[in-house]
């Protein structure tokens, strides 16, 4: 663990149209000089933003759902094809990012320590603009340290050998290199001390920021929607609270692990407690001002966007390029099919009449697999015969097809293609002129907080219930009903209503609707781990042969096992280095 600091500064605008990240200085300086000139003081906390992945296929050019029964990647010596592989070890994390998160603790820190005084002005001439200036700055840090808290304790949250529930160790101040020697400062503190570390820093942040940005920012002049905001903490606060609650990461006084997959509540009501307070935490970010309601999601909300970001994002980067097209189109099109949806989760996705395709009542044709599907498998999925993009042309995965793996190296593994996030332009790879589609790529987004509230209403009162003492606007029914409306394309309610007869078949319903909803947004790896859920179903793909008839035949066969042979996958191992460095660390269950 790095716990000293270089001021290696950066400098970034946030315009109405596009976030330019734009490195104006790359030096070295000492902290007089730093702390005494306004812009070089806030490129300090920039650096934490900077430092945020600013694309969703961050792992080697992967989603990380390529590391789940969601999807498959066809590049081997790739992180997320390590941990698929089974490949994690205390010396081999290809997720590591324990060093990076803490040196954005250290800048954040550092600037909140120096950044905010009188010594320094961002506005010269005025005071109260000086004022409100600092002010959002802090808002700023505030929320920046909680991120980059979470994402340490989403990483390496977990339980230990001897059934503690530990997180990282908390630090709210600039670490100097004496303090570093000291290792009994750096014990791991709970998980629970930390997720409620996280939501104090939510709420000072919440209190600081404004809550939305709009029009012209008062400090600043320009539409600032680039930047941290009051919803984006609020938004933020209830993932946390999430996570605080499921059963990954209670003592085995409230949650006993028995088996991948297979556990048992101890303490019912300990259990329901916290999820109530996760449910109440997202009922108040859902009612807040100008939350709205449960929003579809379009592919072009994602790729060949306008200049107005959609609404549905709280918390989102933008660019404009074609790299993702690049690494992910079909060869056919010159991409070069990295990340590969898997048939496990075409077969997660229902009937426009809400049946599961296993389902008699839900009149699949196993002749035409892809007719009459929820609208978000259109929205995720590539697959034989559907015409790509704008140019009128049939994917064909057959054996002989043009995107077959049979007829190109770069082709499908699974027999399907990305969709999400990809622009429509199907000749934006052409060598002679390029296009550069623009994506968004949302951190956060309004539909994840309505989850959060479901699965944490769910636990706590069940489908239909509800707080007797204090009520929340609507029921874990109520939002995956308007959602699988909204989103699914789904008004029949027959099989919503059949499984909202019992808490356990309503949370199945839900962890379904996060996994079709939140596909490659990089959750699925996570809420598989927070849920206990099993790691280890196969990963599947489909072949296509044209039958008697000109009928094509589809088979689904079995492409990848998933080695995960314990408990211990639940968790992410310390990094060795940093246990070798800090005997005081201990590591989760089944790491030594």
């Amino acid at each position: 663990m790095k716990l000293f600091i270089y001021f290696l500064v950066t400098s970034f605008f946030l315009v109405s149209c596009n976030d330019i990240w734009d490195e104006k200085i790359n030096n070295e300086w000492d902290g007089h000089y730093v702390w005494g000139v306004s812009e070089i003081a806030e490129g300090v906390l920039y650096n934490a933003y900077k430092a945020i992945p600013n694309r969703p296929d961050c792992y080697d050019g992967n989603f990380l759902d390529a590391a789940t029964d969601n999807a498959l990647t066809r590049v081997y010596d790739s992180s997320v094809y390590k941990i698929a592989s089974g490949a994690l070890s205390v010396n081999n994390n290809p997720l590591d990012n324990w060093g990076n998160c803490y040196q954005q603790f250290q800048y954040i820190n550092s600037f909140l320590e120096n950044g905010l005084t009188d010594d320094i002005k961002y506005d010269k001439l005025d005071e109260e603009l000086d004022f409100a200036y600092k002010k959002r700055l802090k808002g700023e840090a505030y929320f920046l340290r909680a991120f980059w808290g979470f994402r340490l304790l989403q990483q390496y949250g977990g339980r230990t050998d001897d059934g503690e529930v530990l997180g990282y160790p908390i630090v709210t101040h600039f670490i100097t290199e004496e303090e570093a020697k000291d290792f009994a400062m750096f014990k791991r503190d709970s998980y629970s001390k930390c997720a409620e570390q996280i939501m104090k820093d939510c709420d000072v942040a919440i209190e600081n920021l404004p809550w939305i940005y709009q029009g012209n920012d008062e400090v600043t002049g320009v539409k600032e929607i680039g930047r941290a905001s009051g919803l984006a903490a609020s938004a933020l606060k209830s993932r946390v609270a999430l996570y605080k609650a499921s059963p990954a990461y209670q003592d085995d006084n409230t949650v006993k692990l028995i088996s991948m997959g297979v556990f048992e509540i101890i303490d019912e009501q300990r259990y329901q407690s916290q999820w109530a307070e996760a449910a109440h935490i997202a009922n108040n970010v859902i009612q807040s001002q100008n939350f709205g309601k449960v929003y579809g999601l379009k592919s072009n909300d994602l790729a060949g966007a306008g200049a107005k970001t959609p609404a549905e994002f709280i918390f989102r980067f933008y660019f404009q390029e074609n790299g993702m097209e690049k690494r992910h189109f079909p060869p056919s099109y010159l991409g070069k099919a990295q990340t590969i949806p898997s048939q496990n989760l075409v077969d997660a996705f229902p009937m426009k009449n809400g049946f599961p395709i296993i389902d008699d009542r839900s009149n699949y044709d196993e002749e035409s697999p892809y007719s009459n599907r929820d609208n978000r498998f259109n929205l995720n999925i590539n697959y034989h015969s559907r015409t790509f993009g704008d140019n009128g042309q049939m994917i064909d995965i057959s054996s002989e097809g043009k995107e077959s793996a049979a007829f190109d190296e770069f082709g499908s593994r699974s027999g399907y293609y990305l969709a999400k996030f990809m622009g429509k332009n199907s000749k934006v790879l052409d060598p002679i002129m390029p296009g550069s589609p623009v994506h968004y790529y949302p951190v956060l987004r309004k539909t994840e907080v309505f989850l959060n509230y479901a699965e944490a209403a769910n636990e706590a009162w069940g489908p239909r219930g509800n707080d007797p003492t204090s009520p929340c606007k609507y029921t874990a029914y109520d939002i995956i009903k308007e959602l699988r409306k909204q989103s699914g394309g789904i008004t029949d309610t027959r099989y919503l209503d059949e499984m909202a007869r019992s808490k356990e078949t309503f949370r199945i319903l839900i962890s379904n609707e996060r996994r079709l909803e939140l596909a490659f947004e990089n959750h699925r790896y996570y809420d598989l781990r927070r849920c206990l859920l099993p790691l280890d179903e196969s990963v599947k793909g489909v072949s296509v042969e044209k039958g008697d008839g000109g009928k094509y035949v589809y088979s689904i066969s079995e492409l990848e096992q998933r080695k995960f042979s314990g408990l211990r996958y639940y968790y992410s191992p310390i990094p060795y280095k940093e246990c070798l460095k800090n005997p005081e660390l201990k590591n989760n269950l089944g790491w030594k």
